[in-house]
């Protein structure tokens, strides 16, 4: 008798494609509720919704592109990445292209390029990778020494003072936590924080001497936006307007008063999250903040799952930039902090930090299954 051995089989799993379900299915599941409401904040724009679907495709192939690179080759490269960046903010500050007032892209003729969006994801990468060289163990426990948090500060700070010179707050305040948040997870004793803490409190008013007049004016703002309803503090009086008239359960989709007669300003962009708000009420919004808490209980989990010192630290500081980026927008939007100009992950319409987002969630899909995989060969 002739004896063939079975011919292997093949199945397409989520591991063979190396994204996390969970976290991909989270994912689309905000997306589509975004778009929805993208639909509604752009009083029915097809045109609109059609851009922000394109940007989406895009970006989503690049979070799957990302998700299949190794995460041993992220660390390979995170040098070059991050000094490419930096190279990049120096062009923008000596020949970058002045828009709206501020000086935050390089012109290439076919399209301009904002290079501060790479810092977000290089600096949590540089922080995390110089962590890394001091221990070959996840959790990087013993007390930083001041040398290493004065390196890890200069790897934090010179980009961040290159951002919010074009100027570029809201960036600058992402690149700055993404950064703090390695720094932090790193293993940053109580008594340093504590110390940091009161040199940030005693340099206040030589920070509040550097900012712009529009910056102080947002500070002003939050503190009593009705001190100039028809100016600065506009913004956040018809935003609260939008989020209460909301009441409960909402006005129903695409009916909301606010975006659709244009009292709300940047309905589409920063202040999306006040038409959730008055269209699908309270309820439908804490739905939507748990879906984004789940998100970031997900990264999470995978960073507490990596397997090295690098694919921690820089799993959880993307995730948590991530968190942050979401409660700093809606926080703003509800009046409770200053307008910064950070749009809502995964909901606000553009291109740019959408692509972005999705990339960083491409590097946790290759930290979660490559560490799968890397699990099951051994």
């Amino acid at each position: 008798m002739n004896y063939s051995a079975p011919k292997p089989t093949y199945r397409l799993t989520s591991k063979s494609i190396h994204v996390d379900a969970p976290l991909l299915m989270l994912l689309l599941i905000v997306v589509g509720v975004g778009l929805l409401i993208l639909y509604s904040a752009s009083n029915e724009n097809m045109g609109m919704l059609l851009r922000q679907l394109m940007r989406l495709a895009l970006a989503f192939f690049i979070m799957l592109f990302f998700a299949i690179i190794p995460p041993h080759k992220y660390k390979a490269w995170t040098p070059l990445v991050y000094f490419s960046g930096l190279l990049l903010l120096l062009a923008v500050a000596l020949i970058g292209t002045i828009g709206k007032g501020a000086q935050r892209w390089l012109d290439f003729g076919l399209f301009r390029f904002q290079p501060s969006e790479i810092m977000k994801l290089a600096v949590p990468m540089m922080a995390a990778w110089y962590f890394d060289q001091k221990t070959s163990t996840i959790g990087y426990k013993g007390a930083i020494a001041m040398k290493e948090l004065l390196i890890a500060g200069l790897i934090i700070f010179i980009p961040t003072v290159l951002i919010a010179k074009q100027p570029d707050l809201g960036t600058a305040i992402m690149v700055l936590v993404s950064g703090l948040c390695v720094v932090f997870l790193a293993g940053l004793s109580l008594k340093i924080l504590l110390g940091i803490s009161t040199l940030i409190g005693l340099c206040v008013p030589l920070l509040w001497h550097f900012m712009h007049d529009y910056q102080r004016q947002r500070i002003f703002t939050l503190i009593n936006p009705e001190s100039d309803p028809l100016g600065a503090g506009y913004h956040i009086i018809q935003s609260k307007i939008a989020i209460g008239s909301g009441g409960v359960f909402g006005k129903g989709w695409l009916t909301g008063s606010q975006s659709h007669l244009n009292f709300l300003p940047e309905h589409a962009t920063d202040f999306i999250f006040a038409v959730s708000g008055e269209e699908l009420g309270f309820l439908g919004s804490s739905i939507l903040i748990v879906l984004l808490v789940l998100i970031s209980l997900r990264g999470m989990q995978i960073a507490k799952e990596a397997q090295t010192t690098y694919t921690n630290l820089l799993a959880a500081s993307l995730t948590m930039t991530f968190f942050f980026s979401a409660f700093v927008n809606i926080g703003m939007v509800m009046g409770i902090l200053p307008v910064v100009g950070i749009p809502l992950p995964l909901i606000s319409y553009g291109g740019t930090a959408m692509v972005t987002f999705l990339a960083g969630f491409g590097i946790l899909m290759s930290i979660s299954s490559h560490r799968i995989l890397f699990t099951s060969f051994n």
